[in-house]
């Protein structure tokens, strides 16, 4: 004897079990209705696994665009109209028996489209004007005495900024930020600046090789110069790469790059003043080169003579269109060689360099054998 089947009565067990060339009756549901708080979003498999299991965020405040992160990625979410009618179908009763009558979807809405996830660069412009609130000065700060007013944990952070934890966390070292007592701190350039020559003049009272620094060495040293061991283990962060498990070797472009900074806060210079300003002030044996300072100087010719002055790529917006503003706002046209520095770390999912110039520039060359003059769109 055959056994007898359970069906499902009206829902979407039934729609999902339609066999080919059949057909179903549709009804309107008790329940029908606009439903506004019921939305439909389209998901690729990789995406869905994450939603299914808890590892994606709404991230964003009530006066933003929500978007929705995985764990290293950022997705904005915008609705998608369509022309078709799409029958949104709850699930059914299951009705058990022999030979069921005949199943009717039950319709509880009609969607007049649905979210779509397109993937987007994070938007990090937000987490450097935070941690620009209250740069870390230890002379002002008393452990437990403070205020926390200006001050951010992590969870503060992926509260505020949209971004994934996986970007956040790698614009956070970009911007050479540190965690201190619970929060994420910029350390003031002028207490870097204190602790870099402190280390540098170690190097010469120790007779240490700049390529072959001792951790524990550099470290304790500096400890017993007044500086925290964060903040002495930070300055070996920014300022040296780890060679081996207990050694660093000195970082002379970025070195050399904080002495040509400080040599450029009084303002602009002659290009000839600056150089031997800023060769005089770099650790002894070190080479100062121009190319070292791509993304962080501009050279000016007024007349005969070439000028510098300081303007730094990072801080420039990092949403595309107003970064190319703030560019020709800079300067009207571009030659490419000044301008690459400068755009080099745009990243817009699914759009290269070369197609965010032909959106927001125009590009000029008078021959063929001169070089290309980019200029706002």
């Amino acid at each position: 004897m055959e056994a007898v089947k359970d069906d499902w009565r009206g829902g979407a067990e039934a729609v999902l079990n339609l066999g080919t060339d059949s057909t179903i009756s549709i009804g309107y549901h008790s329940l029908f209705g606009p439903h506004d708080d019921l939305l439909l979003l389209e998901a690729d498999d990789h995406l869905l696994s994450n939603i299914l299991h808890h590892r994606v965020t709404m991230r964003g405040q009530p006066d933003e665009e929500a978007v929705l992160c995985t764990d290293s990625k950022t997705y904005a979410i915008k609705f998608v109209g369509t022309s078709n009618s799409m029958l949104l179908v709850p699930p059914g009763d299951l009705v058990p028996g022999e030979g069921s009558p005949t199943v009717a979807a039950s319709i509880v809405k009609v969607a007049p489209g649905n979210m779509e996830l397109v993937e987007v660069a994070p938007r990090l412009d937000k987490l450097k004007s935070l941690l620009s609130e209250r740069p870390y000065v230890p002379d002002n700060e008393e452990e437990g005495v403070q205020s926390e007013a200006g001050l951010y944990s992590w969870e503060d952070l992926v509260e505020c900024v949209q971004a994934s934890d996986g970007e956040l966390m790698d614009e956070l070292r970009a911007l050479s930020a540190i965690e201190i007592h619970g929060h994420w701190r910029i350390v003031d350039e002028r207490v870097m600046d204190e602790i870099l020559n402190v280390l540098i003049h170690n190097s010469v009272l120790f007779e240490w090789a700049l390529d072959s620094l001792k951790e524990d060495e550099v470290i304790t040293a500096l400890e017993a110069d007044g500086f925290s061991r964060i903040l002495a283990s930070h300055c070996l962060g920014m300022y040296a790469r780890r060679v081996d498990e207990n050694i660093w070797g000195v970082d002379e472009k970025r070195v050399c790059l904080h002495f040509a900074l400080k040599a450029l806060k009084g303002g602009k210079m002659k290009l000839e003043q600056f150089m031997d300003k800023w060769a005089r002030s770099v650790p002894s044996g070190m080479q100062v080169e121009l190319e070292m300072l791509e993304g962080e100087v501009l050279l000016e010719r007024v007349g005969v003579e070439t000028w510098i002055r300081a303007f730094s790529a990072s801080s420039l917006p990092s949403i595309p269109a107003a970064r190319f503003a703030a560019l020709f706002k800079e300067r009207p046209k571009w030659e490419w060689k000044d301008l690459q520095p400068y755009i080099r770390d745009l990243h817009v999912p699914g759009i290269s360099l070369e197609g965010l110039l032909i959106k927001y520039t125009r590009k000029s060359q008078p021959n063929p054998d001169s070089e290309p003059i980019f200029s706002s769109r």
